[in-house]
Formats: structure tokens, sequence, C-alpha cells
């Protein structure tokens, strides 16, 4: 198995700590550790810095160099600029696959995502890099909600495939959009309905062939990649668009497999999940001292490390930096991406 961590984006989500400057999956979220941090050192308890590979833009591949610096200069793939997830996807198949590996199956680990137990993940891994040398079918992941998870896409797992071991295989019956509130709330208490995260694994051979077979306009410039052609003049012709276009294709079509998830999966997409998280695991918000009256429970963070205080108000999240402050009700954490757009527009 080759494991890519993919990471591009900026966590519009995570305003105003997460920036285009220090997106993030470069901050100190994890016990001091930043989330590109921690799954690097997940993936080396089973791969050397030599099997690991990162994709990633120019500039956050100098970041993550300084963060890591046993990560190989050889082993970072350039996206020249943002498309999306789906050109993304595609480029780490081609650059797989041009440097003679396109037989040998990958997994895209998602940068924003943290699995515990690691050696739950790692067994997780190895059940997936089984199913990609016998199989040519797209293997995804997923787990059971126990309530509506919002801003994701669902699977409607079909017959189980492989159980033998405890990590369970299972068809795809259907795939739903995040949008398809009636059809989610269906299926909702059946156990059959599971969040989709992705853990995208095939060999690049099988996963170009999935995009010349669904999205021909996407594989014919990654074929011309793979034949020599200048990246960057080939990756602009693809149009931005989500790995969902090719997969949910595949999905429909029965070409795809998914893995239940045998590890807890924790989704850093917004500041409620952060918040979530830190009070799953006793951490504490950075600032330099916290003061709650008539109130409880507000995630108050203060990248200058001050005093944070509040009165009267529950539920809330605080978050100071040199960028802004951001004062939102945790369940409308989700919504901070929109401050962005306001501020990039110059509406503000």
């Amino acid at each position: 198995m080759i494991p890519i961590i993919i990471c591009g984006g900026v966590g519009t989500k995570m305003w105003p700590l997460s920036t285009s400057t220090l997106p993030k999956h470069f901050l100190p979220f994890v016990d001091g550790k930043s989330l590109f941090q921690a799954n690097w050192n997940s993936l080396r308890k089973k791969y050397s810095p030599e099997e690991i590979y990162l994709q990633t833009n120019a500039s956050q591949a100098k970041i993550a160099h300084s963060q890591v610096g046993e990560l190989l200069s050889e082993n970072i793939f350039i996206e020249p600029e943002t498309r999306n997830q789906g050109p993304a996807t595609g480029l780490a198949a081609a650059f797989l696959k041009k440097i003679g590996r396109g037989d040998e199956p990958f997994m895209l680990v998602q940068v924003d995502d943290l699995r515990f137990p690691e050696e739950d993940f790692l067994d997780f891994i190895d059940v997936a890099e089984t199913l990609s040398l016998t199989t040519s079918k797209y293997i995804t992941a997923g787990y059971v909600p126990n309530s509506v998870v919002l801003g994701v896409d669902y699977l409607l797992r079909g017959e189980l495939v492989s159980g033998d071991s405890p990590i369970q295989v299972f068809e795809i019956a259907d795939y739903i959009d995040r949008s398809e509130t009636e059809k989610i709330n269906e299926y909702m208490d059946s156990g059959r309905l599971l969040v989709h995260t992705n853990h995208t694994t095939m060999t690049p051979d099988n996963l170009l062939a999935m995009y010349k077979k669904y999205k021909p306009d996407w594989y014919t410039p990654l074929l011309e990649i793979v034949n020599g052609a200048i990246v960057a003049d080939e990756y602009a012709k693809m149009a931005k668009g989500a790995l969902e276009e090719v997969a949910k294709q595949s999905h429909k079509a029965g070409d795809s497999l998914v893995i239940m998830h045998p590890f807890k999966w924790i989704d850093f997409g917004t500041w409620e999940f952060v918040d979530r998280f830190y009070r799953e695991n006793n951490y504490f918000a950075n600032n330099g001292g916290q003061v709650q009256i008539d109130g409880e429970n507000n995630f108050l963070w203060s990248e200058s490390g001050k005093i944070m205080a509040t009165i009267g108000v529950s539920d809330l999240v605080v978050v100071e930096s040199k960028d802004g402050i951001l004062v939102t009700k945790k369940d409308s954490s989700g919504k901070v991406g929109h401050v962005v757009d306001k501020i990039n527009s110059g509406d503000v």
C-alpha cells in the first residue's frame, strides 16, 4: 500500500485561526501537534518515510517539510493549482503511474481527520490493500451514525462481502447526497445508512480506468501527464469538481465496496467538532485562563494567550487571533466559511 496524505485546502470554517498562510491542518490542535504531524506519526507506525507520500501545493509543501523533517522531497506530489478533490485524486494516480507504480494500491489519507485507535486504522489499511489487489472496484469507507451528520454525503450498504475478520466489507446499494434529507431520514434508523468518509483506495491503473469510464474530460489530461506532458498545462484543462462526480457513478453502478470503520473517525471540520474532541480527550483550549459566569460549555481560544471571560452565555465558540475575532453558537459554526467569503469579496 502507498499511503498518500492529501492536503491543500484552507479550512475556511476554522477562521480566524486557519488562514491561507497557515491552514488548520498545520495548527497545533492535537496535544501540541498539527493534524499533519498526527497523521504522519500514525502512518510511521507501519511505514518508513520512503513509503509515505504527500500531495499538496507548493506553499503547503514547505510548511509540511518544516513540521516533519523526515518527509522526503521526492515523495511530495505538487498540485500546480487548486482544482478540488476530483482532479487532485486523479493527479495522484497519474503521478504514481508515471513513476511505474500503476499496479500498486494507494490510499488517500485525508489530513483533516484523525482515527483512533491508530492500530485499528492500520488494520483497516491492510484490509483495503487486500481488496484493491483482488478487485478493480472503488474502495471507500463509512460508519453508522447515531444521528444526522451535517455537511457529509451518505452510502447505503448492501450485501456483506467479507465478515471473516472484525472489519466488515459491504457492497454499496446506493449513494445519497447530503441534500437528500428525506432519504437520509428514511434510512437513519435502518443500520444500513453510512456516513461516507472516503479513504479512497485503488490501484492507479484501476482509478484511471474509472475516470476514463465516468469522467473522460478529466481522464484525457491525466493520460497526457502520465505520458510526460507539462503537468501545469494539462492540469489547468481539468474543470474543478468533487471526487463524487466519479465515485457516485461507481457507487450507483455497483462498482464500489465500503469498509466499515473499525476505528473512531474524528473530522476537524468545524469549531464545534474541535470542541467535542477536546472535551472527550480532556484537552484545554489555548488561552491565558478563562472565566465563565452564569453560563457553561463555551469554547474559548486565544491565539495571543489572553484571559477569556463570558457572562450569561452558553454553548458559544469564541476565537481570537491576529486576523480577527469570531463569536458563534457551536451549532452554527458550520457557517463560518461564509464569513471568509464576505471578507474575500471585500464586503467588510
